[in-house]
């Protein structure tokens, strides 16, 4: 009569093939990530680098946006993906006399159903709420209004190639009454293309355009990106260069730059 231990090990090996076989490629996945809404578990640290901020233009900020990226399968036809965006931010001189503060933004919490599989004609989409959160730690560095709206994901990959667009829109429902209202629209379109050796170069858009204030805030980013291994934990490491085609007389200006690690935990 085989041990326990015996059984276990019988266990692990006749099911290590599988395992091993369902791991997938670097290729592979960059093209997940190049996926919002992919069955992949993510935890991107995104840091992003903006400067000539405020009416002088001698504002700079660093925000670090952890966000990770929790795909839930609801049965064998919908999954639930849910994307949160957590900053934590260092800010110096975006308006006369604000000095500096640092602490954590407002959260911005995406919730995706979309179908297991793609459409006929191959493409994927989610739609869903999302959520504002004012867990600012200082004035200047929330809103402190709670939000709510609709989302919406829609992409196609071909071959190498990911094309598709992600948008939402956020209205203020309470917080503070002195605060501005929110209402602000928005939009990702993204292009995305993976080499075999697990590289991918990406281009895309993210404005938001804020109704209250009727301004535009458009930066341009392309980006190179690399899945590789520390150990055995899976990465990918991004570098990119984003430019602000538009934004408030405030706001950010020029060149900036984003440098992202991402921990990725395949299934």
């Amino acid at each position: 009569m085989k041990s326990s231990a015996q059984i276990s090990l019988s266990f692990i090996v006749l099911l290590l093939p599988g395992l091993l076989a369902a791991q997938p490629s670097e290729s592979e996945l960059a093209k997940q990530l190049a996926n919002p809404i992919a069955s992949l578990i993510s935890v991107p640290f995104q840091l992003n680098y903006d400067r000539n901020i405020g009416p002088v233009d001698d504002g700079e900020r660093l925000t670090l946006n952890i966000q990770p990226v929790i795909p839930f399968e609801l049965n064998k036809e919908w999954n639930l993906i849910s994307r949160t965006i957590l900053p934590v931010i260092r800010q110096t001189d975006i308006a006369p006399g604000a000095g500096n503060q640092s602490g954590t933004g407002d959260i911005v919490q995406s919730l995706f159903f979309s179908p297991v599989a793609p459409t006929k004609s191959g493409w994927i989409w989610g739609v869903g709420p999302v959520f504002l959160l004012p867990t600012g730690s200082d004035d200047r560095l929330t809103a402190d209004k709670w939000g709510v709206g609709p989302t919406a994901v829609a992409l196609k990959q071909t071959g190498p190639w990911t094309y598709g667009a992600l948008a939402n829109h956020i209205w203020s429902v309470a917080g503070e009454d002195a605060r501005d209202d929110v209402s602000a629209t928005f939009l990702q379109p993204f292009l995305s293309y993976a080499t075999p050796t697990g590289v991918s170069y990406n281009l895309n858009m993210e404005s938001t355009y804020n109704w209250k204030s009727r301004e535009w805030t458009v930066p341009i980013l392309l980006g190179v990106g690399k899945v590789s291994k520390i150990g055995e934990q899976t990465v990918q490491y991004n570098v990119a260069l984003r430019y602000y085609v538009d934004s408030p007389v405030s706001g950010p200006e020029g060149l900036a730059l984003r440098f992202a690690f991402v921990l990725l935990f395949p299934r």
